[in-house]
């Protein structure tokens, strides 16, 4: 039996990794892997390279490639067909986005990514190799209680044979209020949320928290949805309407982001996928 940790290096999922190295939890993990879109705060890689420096589980860094470099050339993590994000569309001149895109990222730069080093780097499987008929493999992600229905999406996409998902923040009846009360007396740092810096998903407080605390990320996020608009993007010419990163269809360096007065869950939860914002 092999036990496993989907770490994506934010509140929830750093949480699980701690509590199993105190030994808090029922299990001992054999690894954990974060899987790098190469897009994420600065914020989020300082505090991985701090809990590499506890000695605990190993961490395996796994990346299928730089998300928003992809994005723009309109490829996916294989050079192949384009890959997109939960962007918003809107006609030219609308103030208020009127759909969204296709969520192909979490999947391709996430999901495949853990499951890849599950097969090749813990199990030794080479590609396409049968899984061994005596493996079971448990697979732990940071979701809580408040998040449980995420849980539905990652027990519906387990494709992996004879591996079973665990939720062990939901066992405990843990919030991601709980997770961070019990982090300020284990980590000297604040954890941060792990997503990409131009993430759809991120609302205004988040958003305003990263130009005022990481230049370059806000920066990258700022080019990011500049890019994916210009008449010279590839993913910009398989849209009729325009492409943002904002709900408002306004160019995210022209936004008058709102740092107060929004809930703490109000995208996250949309993602299906369960291993983005944790």
């Amino acid at each position: 039996e092999v036990h496993v940790l989907s770490l994506g290096a934010g509140v929830q999922s750093t949480t699980v990794y701690l509590l199993a190295l105190d030994g808090l939890l029922s299990f001992s993990l054999d690894a954990a892997i974060f899987a790098d879109t190469q897009e994420e705060p600065r914020a989020v890689y300082d505090h991985l390279a701090w809990l590499q420096s506890l000695g605990g589980p190993p961490i395996l860094v796994r990346t299928a490639g730089k998300l928003g470099d992809d994005l723009i050339a309109g490829r996916n993590s294989t050079g192949q067909r384009f890959v997109s994000i939960p962007a918003y569309t809107a006609p030219d001149g609308s103030l208020e986005a009127v759909g969204q895109m296709k969520r192909q990222c979490s999947k391709e730069y996430k999901v495949e990514v853990v499951e890849r080093a599950i097969r090749r780097d813990l199990l030794g499987l080479k590609p396409r190799a049968r899984w061994p008929t005596n493996v079971l493999v448990h697979h732990y992600f940071g979701i809580s209680l408040e998040e449980a229905r995420r849980t539905v999406g990652i027990r519906k996409r387990v494709i992996l044979p004879r591996q079973e998902p665990h939720f062990p923040l939901i066992d405990r009846g843990w919030t991601r209020g709980d997770c961070l009360r019990w982090l300020e007396r284990r980590v000297p740092h604040p954890v941060p949320r792990s997503a990409c810096v131009f993430c759809p998903y991120r609302n205004d407080r988040e958003f305003l928290k990263l130009k005022e605390t990481d230049p370059e990320g806000w920066s990258r996020a700022i080019a990011v949805d500049e890019a994916i608009r210009s008449v010279d993007s590839a993913l910009a010419k398989k849209y009729r309407q325009r492409i943002y990163i904002h709900p408002t269809a306004r160019p995210l360096a022209t936004v008058k982001l709102r740092g107060e007065g929004q809930y703490e869950f109000p995208y996250f939860v949309q993602e299906c996928e369960g291993v983005c914002g944790v």
